[in-house]
């Protein structure tokens, strides 16, 4: 098997297993050839070829995945992953094993599955996002994480929340599947793969191949309107499915979101332009190598 490894070592601070990873692959039989990516650039030109390969590996964090994921959309190119990120959610929603020899093992025998990408279009550029694109007060905690990832790692997020601790709602004017909905928020969440961080689940009933977003109008202005809605995910574990108090959600297959006040917009932890934005939903584009769906809680 013929398998190529695009690697972001800059991401998070996982890097320490990849050789490992990649050892465990070449045991297994493989033949592994390995690109580096830089920190925010594309990889377009790194994955020409990638239809030479068996399979693609995407070593790095959301943004990564992501990014790998839109530039091989609809190629049948099957992509797996090393988790090398700070938050990996990806990781979480795929539930991938942690362990480089049980990863490597997955990567080498799983079979790949269709799953569902987003594309988002801000400022008249379009990008793919695998997990959830955003505008407002999730894209202020990613941008103020950022500097902060490499010495703490996940608790930046937690920081860049207290240090963003109320917001202020804005108009907002939603087009879906054509349909237009006004109203008020801080936040407006296009959700693809429901968990993010600390294994919450944003909305309880989410499917990456029902082709299409949950769309989260956030009403909550401060860290403590938030309460409730944390606590309706943690009972989501013990299969309660109570709603998510603060919460306007909507389903849509396309979305167009204008804002007044604009809103600060990102794509799975990468900080883009403000709002306007335009977003679809691409059914089956990224043929994804993961753990059976049916085998997760």
């Amino acid at each position: 098997m013929d398998i190529l490894v695009i690697a972001n070592l800059r991401s998070g601070s996982a890097d320490a297993g990849l050789l490992e990873f990649v050892r465990h692959l070449v045991e297994g039989g493989a033949a592994v050839t390995i690109r580096l990516a830089a920190p925010h650039a594309p990889v377009d030109t790194l994955l020409k070829d990638a239809a030479a390969f068996d399979r693609v590996i995407a070593a790095g964090g959301d943004g990564t995945a992501s990014s790998v994921l839109y530039a091989l959309k609809d190629r049948q190119v099957p992509v797996a992953f090393f988790p090398a990120g700070t938050a990996n959610l990806y990781a979480r929603n795929l539930d991938l094993p942690r362990d480089p020899r049980a990863l490597a093992d997955l990567a080498l025998h799983a079979p790949p599955s269709p799953y569902d990408l987003g594309e988002m279009t801000v400022a008249g550029v379009s990008k793919g996002f695998f997990v959830i694109a955003g505008a407002g007060y999730d894209a202020h905690i990613m941008a103020g994480a950022e500097p902060l990832k490499p010495s703490i790692g996940e608790g930046a997020y937690i920081l860049a929340a207290l240090q963003s601790a109320r917001s202020w709602p804005s108009t907002l004017i939603l087009t879906l599947d054509g349909k237009t909905v006004v109203t008020e928020g801080t936040a407006v969440l296009l959700v693809n793969l429901a968990r993010i961080q600390f294994d919450l689940a944003v909305v309880h009933e989410s499917d990456a191949t029902d082709g299409v977003f949950e769309v989260v109008v956030m009403k909550t202005r401060s860290l403590a309107d938030l309460v409730p809605a944390v606590w309706a995910a943690l009972l989501d574990r013990l299969s309660s499915y109570p709603d998510r108090p603060g919460f306007e959600v909507h389903t849509a297959r396309a979305v167009e979101v204008i804002a007044e006040p604009p809103l600060l917009v990102q794509h799975d932890g990468e900080v883009d332009a403000p709002t306007p934005l335009s977003a679809r939903v691409l059914p089956g584009a990224a043929l994804v190598v993961a753990p059976p769906r049916h085998s997760r809680v």
